[in-house]
């Protein structure tokens, strides 16, 4: 899941990109309205942090403008402590849910997770297809209880799939919600991380759609999430 932090001040923005990259996520960072505005019309995010007192533009013009154009990615807007207008601005530009300042990080990652839950038609805080299941509030995953070992981008692959499971997903598809900006991306690699995972959750349970991409499924007997 691929993430956009829009934040102005540095120690914040450095806090946040290693707490959200320690809890599995690829994050891509705009100091400023006028870069968070270009990246969030031209990168498809699957949400977005987005801080209102910013440089260059403001967060809720920012936001007013994705939305103008149709960018419906979620957002996640900070606030300073008491601004309750800011609050109101932020719903009222298209925002999706806010957080005051200061904020324990804890609650963040929980918001954050319920703003990608819903985004994706979730319920649930786990993620289940048959036997497997995912805690994205511990980052860890398991097959018929046993627990997988999976790298960073094992796990960022397999939330991603979870959380669009039953659909075809393409490579390019995946290669932009996998890794951030600044990564040196190659479509083949996803080939790669998938042959690992099927051999950590079995063969069948990602199926190849020949020229399309892939999907993950229940296998035949097993109750869909």
């Amino acid at each position: 899941m691929r993430i956009l932090l829009v934040e102005d001040d540095p120690d914040l923005s450095r806090q946040l990109k290693l707490t959200l990259g320690d809890a599995g996520y690829a994050v891509d960072h705009a100091p400023d309205g006028e870069e968070a505005q270009f990246l969030g019309e031209t990168e498809p995010y699957d949400a977005v942090i987005l801080d209102l007192g910013l440089p260059k533009v403001d967060g809720v013009s920012v936001l007013e403008r994705w939305r103008r154009g149709n960018v419906a990615t979620p957002v996640l807007i900070l606030t300073a402590r008491g601004a309750w207008s800011d609050k109101v601005a932020g719903f009222d530009a298209g925002a999706d849910d806010y957080l005051a300042k200061p904020f324990h990080t804890e609650e963040l990652l929980a918001r954050l997770r319920a703003l990608l839950r819903r985004s994706a038609g979730h319920a649930a805080p786990s993620l289940s297809c048959g036997a497997l299941r995912l805690d994205p509030r511990a980052a860890r995953a398991s097959v018929n209880g046993e627990p997988l070992r999976l790298t960073s981008l094992e796990y960022r692959l397999l939330h991603y799939m979870m959380m669009h499971q039953g659909r075809v997903i393409g490579r390019t598809e995946l290669v932009e919600h996998l890794y951030d900006q600044d990564f040196d991306r190659d479509s083949n690699t996803i080939e790669v991380f998938i042959g690992r995972l099927r051999k950590k959750l079995g063969a069948d349970r990602i199926e190849t759609v020949r020229g399309l991409g892939y999907r993950l499924a229940p296998l035949p007997g097993e109750e869909a999430a």
